[in-house]
């Protein structure tokens, strides 16, 4: 399906178009079974976590996060 197959959609400002993509997005996202992950995405985050296992490096709190941000400010 296109937007050309709905007039009523090509008749909508930009703004209207926008919340209609946002209800769109909240109806597909509130059933995540319902997405798909592509294996290529499960590999790499597997191997992300197994990089961050044998590797953890130093990780902050976040008290220590938040310190940070502030002081760049």
């Amino acid at each position: 399906m296109r937007v050309k197959d709905i007039p009523q959609i090509e008749k909508l400002s930009i703004p209207e178009k926008i919340f209609l993509v946002e209800d769109l997005w909240d109806s597909i996202s509130s059933d995540e079974s319902a997405i798909p992950v592509p294996q290529s995405h499960m590999t790499e985050l597997d191997k992300r976590l197994a990089r961050h296992k044998a590797m953890p490096g130093e990780l902050l709190s976040l008290d220590e996060l938040q310190k940070r941000i502030k002081s760049r400010k």
